[in-house]
């Protein structure tokens, strides 16, 4: 299949936050079910998070195929990015397009962007995630426990934090 990765424009926004949200609402991953879960609100206002960080694209002729958000260091929207690290967020696939590359080549996106400043790489993900979690150590991440962490304070769910060292003082 070829897809281009981009950077994603006004038009794409609403499209790829279908996308998102539906990848997220139907593999499991919203912590309180359907369509009423904030976060699915969160993941479909693309162009609230386009305002404060860089969402990329993947894009085969007129369709979007799935999008991510990168993080630059200090970003504001950053969950656990230290100084000199970025952040992924939000990855999603569409269904059709799953299996085909394009996940990969948008976590690739964001490695050359943080390599290309000098920042390590972050990300955080579900349990659950088995494929992004393959993705993730093919790509080199390696899970970084410590920096673990539950979005909701006295809630069990944890999210797993991975990270990819690509500043060459830290090596």
């Amino acid at each position: 299949m070829d897809f281009l990765i981009r950077p994603a424009e006004p038009t794409d926004y609403e499209p790829l936050g279908e996308i998102t949200a539906h990848a997220y609402l139907n593999d499991g991953l919203l912590a309180f079910g359907g369509e009423d879960d904030w976060y699915f609100q969160e993941l479909k206002n693309v162009a609230k998070r386009a305002d404060t960080a860089e969402v990329l694209v993947a894009a085969a002729d007129d369709r979007i195929l799935g999008g991510v958000t990168y993080v630059p260091s200090g970003g504001p929207l950053a969950e656990l990015a230290g100084p000199a690290e970025a952040e992924i967020r939000m990855l999603a696939v569409s269904h059709e397009a799953r299996g085909r590359g394009v996940g990969q080549a948008l976590v690739q996106a964001c490695i050359d962007r943080a390599a290309a400043t000098g920042h390590d790489l972050v990300l955080c993900t579900q349990p659950t995630m088995h494929t992004a979690h393959r993705l993730y150590e093919r790509l080199g991440f390696t899970r970084d426990p410590q920096r673990d962490w539950r979005p909701v304070p006295g809630d069990d769910f944890t999210l797993l934090t991975y990270k990819l060292t690509l500043s060459t003082s830290r090596r």
